[in-house]
Parts: structure tokens; sequence; C-alpha cells
């Protein structure tokens, strides 16, 4: 069983976790590619601002997005991302920020995290790893944006910290999901990505494979998953969605397989 479920609704596909879902306490996606109205190397579902695609184009698809998750485009939350690890604490008064524009969202953030309900919860993806936490005891709920530099920096450790700090939350209770990234049979570094992890403290070297002199196969999903279990998610706890976006071009966008020039999918979740 994978763990999760390819959902087509309104012309719009995107991704639930059965982890997620079966505590009904949240409404959360993935979303694909497919379902918008965007043209060109943004066909069709981008939900990205900062891309060069046209503003009219990613409102209708976030208005698309927000109404398949009964929710408004006045209640999405989102952050400039940034690829480093500041977690923002999303409150009632940050309520729509970045929602119609890309100025208006939370400067310098990749994580979110919230306690309030029916706060959507939004970040933006073409390869990193996206994380769904969830608080089930506390009733708390994060999404974190986990590129290479990212989670060198612990940033989904960092997550579950501020929320420890905010509502309470104990690691050990939490639910997390990781959904659909580049995988380590497409995403290739080099010794300065591994060194810059080691400098952190991590050991990358269960989640490497040789691809060439001084090249490596790096399994970012798998790197993030023990993370998190590293911070005392149990195992069990944590689904991980193995699709790889630069393998499926009709069903993700994919920043290498589409040359940097390509739109985003996104991570959605709000609190009921």
């Amino acid at each position: 069983m994978p763990g999760y479920s390819i959902i087509e609704n309104e012309g719009l596909k995107y991704i639930v976790f059965d982890l997620l879902a079966g505590t009904g306490m949240v409404v959360h996606a993935f979303t694909t590619r497919q379902g918008g109205v965007s043209r060109g190397p943004y066909r069709s579902l981008n939900l990205a601002f900062h891309v060069g695609d046209s503003p009219e184009a990613v409102l209708e698809n976030r208005r698309r997005a927000c109404r398949v998750l009964a929710a408004g485009l006045e209640d999405m939350v989102c952050g400039q991302q940034v690829h480093g690890d500041r977690v923002h604490v999303v409150k009632e008064a940050d309520r729509g920020r970045g929602a119609c524009d890309h100025g208006s969202a939370i400067p310098e953030t990749d994580a979110l995290v919230t306690c309030r309900p029916g706060l959507l919860l939004a970040s933006f993806y073409a390869d990193c790893v996206p994380i769904l936490i969830l608080d089930p005891v506390r009733r708390a709920a994060g999404l974190v944006h986990a590129g290479w530099k990212g989670t060198a920096a612990g940033i989904a450790g960092a997550a579950l910290e501020a929320m420890g700090r905010a509502f309470g939350t104990r690691p050990e209770d939490c639910l997390a999901a990781i959904a659909p990234a580049i995988g380590p049979c497409c995403y290739e570094v080099d010794q300065p990505v591994l060194a810059a992890m080691a400098e952190r403290g991590f050991d990358p070297a269960r989640h490497v494979y040789p691809a060439g002199p001084d090249r490596w196969k790096l399994d970012l999903p798998g790197l993030n998953r023990e993370i998190l279990t590293g911070a005392g998610v149990k195992e069990e706890s944590v689904s991980v969605a193995r699709l790889c976006t630069s393998c499926s071009p009709e069903l993700f966008f994919s920043y290498r397989g589409q040359s940097g020039r390509c739109g985003r999918m996104a991570s959605l979740i709000a609190l009921k």
C-alpha cells in the first residue's frame, strides 16, 4: 500500500495521505501540475507567482485549489521561500499573506506552523522536499520546504522545535508526510553539497549512491525522513510518497527536468 491517494476533483489532480486524512483533523493536499489554466512551461496548475507566469492565471489556479479543499483564497498563508531554516508561527493576523501576490508573503520563511483552525498554510515546490506535519494531540499543523540547503540546516527539526515552543508539541505525538520530490534516481550532487551537510552534523552516507567521479545520487526524501525520526517522530508515523518529480513530467513540475523554467506545485494544509 502506498499510503496516499491521487484524487481528481473538478479536473484538478492532487495527492492526499492516508496518515493525515485518517485523523479527520485537517484538510490537506499536494497538488500535481494538472487542472489549471497556465500555459507554456507553466502548464497547467502553476501555483507560484514568482516564476514568471501570468498573475491572473496563478490567481485562478489558486482559487481552484482552494475550492477543492473547501477553503477560500483569503484563508491562504504563504512564505517567501529562500532555502533557509526560518520557521514562522502563523497567527490570525497572517491570514491572507501571500495569497494574492508574492510581495505580501511572509519574508524569508521556509516553514509555517499554526494552531489556528481555518488558516490554509501553503508552500511551493518543483523538486524540493515537501513535509506536512500534524500534531493530533495539541492540534497543530505545519509545512516544511526542504531543498538540500534547508535539509542541511535541519529545517524539519527546527519546525518541530518551533511547534514545541509555541504549542507544547512533542515529536513522538506527530504524524508527518513527505510528498513527491526529486528522487535518488535523478538527484545528482557534488562534493560541496555533501560537505555542507557534514558541516552541519548530518551524515548523508546512507542516502548517497555513486554516480561518477566526484558525483553522487542523493536520496533527499530519505534523509529528511531520518531527520524527522531522529528528532523523535515515530518511524511508523512518517509516510513517504516515493514519487520522483523529475521522472513524471506529465504529473509534476521539475526544476531540473525543465532546466529551471517551470511552475510550482503546492503543499496545502489547514486544521479543521
